[in-house]
């Protein structure tokens, strides 16, 4: 996995890191790819850290399309190779178009035929690029998707740059992944 972190062998877990395994791998995640077997050497950062996720995941308002192009578009930002690998083939699956998905990982602004898709583009890419999200794109989304959405995209937002921070840090890598989306 990384050479920043000690092995974590699930036979020798902690009652505390077994319960936060078994909360994952019975969640609709269903695997430790990603961030988890980070942050399992601390289990109450862990625990809190994937139910936030599963949340944001799942449960923001988002359908799962936009969702997952705040994905990329964070992935993107933070050049993190395993947040791009994981979820790259999903976007692809929830209908993003590849061309989209192709345009972010250059670091360009893709042409989008769905206003949607435009508007989610332009409050990740503001608020990565600028620390701040205009008053126009604020009030378009607000007027599209509600307060309580808005304040979820955020999360989303925060969330994935946490997970973005641990791959980086730690040098995680995707299973099974041989190729890097970006230079190193």
């Amino acid at each position: 996995m990384t050479d920043r972190l000690p092995p974590f062998d699930p036979s020798q877990a902690t009652p505390e890191q077994k319960a936060v395994l078994d909360e994952i791998l019975s969640g609709p995640r269903g695997n430790l790819n990603g961030p988890f077997l980070g942050w399992i050497h601390s289990p109450e950062l862990a625990q809190h850290a994937q139910r936030l996720g599963a949340f944001c995941r799942y449960e923001t308002g988002l359908p799962l399309r936009l969702s997952e192009l705040a994905i990329l578009v964070t992935a993107q930002r933070w050049q993190a190779q395993a947040e791009w690998y994981i979820h790259y083939p999903i976007a692809l699956k929830a209908g993003v178009p590849e061309a989209v998905a192709e345009a972010i990982r250059q670091g360009q602004r893709p042409s989008m035929a769905d206003p949607d898709d435009a508007l989610i583009f332009d409050f990740a890419s503001e608020l990565y690029d600028e620390k701040r999200v205009s008053d126009a794109t604020y009030a378009k989304t607000v007027a599209r998707f509600g307060h309580g959405v808005t304040i979820n995209l955020v999360a989303l937002l925060g969330y994935y740059a946490l997970v973005a921070m641990t791959l980086n840090v730690f040098g995680m890598r995707a299973e099974g992944q041989e190729t890097l989306p970006f230079a190193e």
